[in-house]
């Protein structure tokens, strides 16, 4: 049995060594042959340095060249590098796996023909108060909506997972990562699975942790993006991916409405607003269940902030790509860090 590993890079320079040990540290099914490709954007931080010391100490661990800098040119790379094996695992260079990640993944893998792919339960990590902050609020079903990966408390089935295991075959059947999606390539290529008939299976006894962002500013750029990229995906496969993409992009368009209730009676402006004061309930209620004491108007802050972040990502993405008939701007490329 021979596994791949696969690494994209850019700029990780506090948090690739970490990854990579924790790799090595899993246990793996009798007789499994690992090889891992780090493949970096051409990092400029130190990255490189830290990953060919790695390369010096762990067996199998090469460093691939990424010039393009993009993810889904990355995961390509590795995953060509690799060859043909029997199964291939996606792992970020900010996620940490548990020791019975690896091992797990393939045994679901062969236990149920109908999972093509697998992933585990993440932990979101900090390296300050920010990034706190910003976990608690990515760890709520209020911060990123129902049914989301995150949020799952028991095994079962979804529609993405976290740093995925594939087997090789289903590279083969659908081909590889789409390299035009800056974002949500991840989105895109498990969509696709679910168009052939595959599924997506999360277990929660394995886990990964993941450094969060650790900026307001690289928060509010990440889910811009998301809702940006979004669109795309849509509008690529003809039809909407999920439901709860929507929520969003209609409340920024609700609460721009807003400023046109002078124009209705005013028991229609109560009703109107309605789902504001829910709104504001919903942040209190959460806020005050997730944020650490003393840090509510900080923690609560952050919901709007996202929620905010990718409605209007998802509406310009609505102008350029279905209305304007533009490819995806330059600028929603640059990394969210």
């Amino acid at each position: 049995m021979k596994l791949t590993v696969v690494i994209p890079c850019r700029n990780e320079r506090p948090f690739i060594q970490q990854c990579i040990a924790a790799i090595y540290d899993c246990s793996l099914p009798s007789g499994c042959q690992l090889q891992v490709f780090v493949v970096d954007g051409m990092s400029d931080d130190g990255t490189r340095t830290v990953v060919e010391a790695c390369c010096a100490q762990y067996p199998n661990l090469y460093l691939i060249d990424n010039p393009k800098k993009l993810t889904p040119y990355a995961f390509n790379l590795g995953i060509h590098a690799g060859g043909v094996v029997d199964y291939v695992q996606i792992v970020g260079a900010r996620h940490i796996l548990s020791n019975n990640y690896l091992q797990q993944c393939i045994l679901q893998l062969e236990s149920d023909q109908s999972v093509w792919g697998v992933g585990g339960q993440i932990q979101n990590e900090s390296v300050n108060d920010t990034g706190r902050r910003i976990s608690a609020v990515m760890s709520s079903s209020f911060g990123v909506g129902m049914g989301n990966f995150r949020t799952m408390t028991a095994s079962g089935y979804t529609d993405t997972v976290t740093s995925p295991m594939y087997p090789y075959w289903v590279f083969e059947k659908i081909g590889f990562f789409d390299e035009m999606l800056v974002r949500n390539q991840d989105d895109d290529f498990n969509f696709r699975i679910a168009e052939a008939g595959g599924k997506l299976y999360l277990i929660h006894h394995i886990s990964l942790k993941y450094y969060v962002r650790a900026t307001i500013n690289g928060l509010r750029k990440q889910y811009f993006q998301y809702g940006y990229w979004k669109v795309f995906v849509n509008q690529k496969h003809g039809k909407m991916t999920t439901l709860r993409q929507l929520f969003p992009p209609l409340f920024v368009v609700y609460l721009v409405s807003l400023s046109l209730l002078f124009l209705v009676p005013s028991w229609v402006q109560l009703l109107y607003l309605v789902p504001t004061a829910l709104y504001i309930f919903g942040l209190l209620f959460f806020g005050l269940k997730v944020s650490q004491s003393g840090q509510l108007l900080q923690t609560t802050f952050l919901f709007p902030l996202l929620h905010l972040s990718y409605g209007m990502g998802y509406l310009l993405g609505i102008i350029e790509f279905i209305v304007l008939r533009k490819k995806p701007s330059d600028k929603q490329k640059e990394l969210s860090r």
